[in-house]
């Protein structure tokens, strides 16, 4: 009689094991929260040791916090369009697609949690944006470099208003995240304040 095909298993290393690690977080976050999740838990479902969690993530607040960021952030579209405009139109919409999957879920537990407790208050406040900035500094580069704006005058905080605006809405305003709202961003918001003081 034939023998059946045991499985094989193949061991994970570097960035794959870090993505499985961080994808492993946002589902024990969908499933028990933010207060239940445990280490242990995040290691078993990745199919990773718990040392391999550690000795990236020492806590799991700063699990959570990476898994929620890159859930949102680490896929985003920054393809080139060729335009500011577009260019903004697309990284807004797959954010927002993001925010409609299961890591929106997660962001939401999370920011419950951060919101309960005044220990963890500062911790998404303090590092959950910064992502989401480097990708719209992107954007404003090759803006920039089109002759579309004059970067040197757009802050930091500039950079974020989009993002920003758009988990506002999220989380508060609730789903789903219409076309209207993202045009209304773009063609209100950031496009003004871009270009305000730029000559362009």
């Amino acid at each position: 009689m034939a023998r059946s095909a045991e499985p094989t298993s193949k061991r994970r290393r570097g960035a794959e094991l870090e993505q499985a690690i961080l994808a492993a977080a946002v589902q024990e976050l969908q499933r028990s929260g933010y207060h239940e999740l445990t280490m242990e838990a995040v290691a078993a479902r990745a199919g990773a040791s718990k040392n391999s969690v550690y000795r990236r993530w020492p806590t799991k607040r700063r699990l959570a916090l990476a898994a929620v960021r890159d859930g949102l952030t680490g896929t985003a579209d920054l393809a080139d369009t060729g335009a500011l405009r577009s260019d903004l139109l697309a990284i807004l919409r797959s954010i927002a697609t993001q925010l409609d999957g299961p890591t929106g879920v997660a962001l939401r537990v999370v920011v419950a949690e951060s919101v309960a407790s005044a220990d963890r208050s500062g911790w998404l406040r303090d590092h959950g944006a910064s992502t989401s900035t480097a990708m719209m500094a992107e954007i404003a580069d090759r803006a920039d470099q089109r002759g579309e704006i004059d970067r040197s005058t757009i802050t930091e905080r500039a950079l974020e208003v989009g993002p920003a605006m758009l988990r506002n809405h999220f989380l508060f305003g609730g789903l789903p995240i219409s076309e209207a709202l993202l045009t209304s961003i773009v063609d209100e918001v950031i496009i003004p304040l871009w270009t305000t003081g730029s000559g362009r």
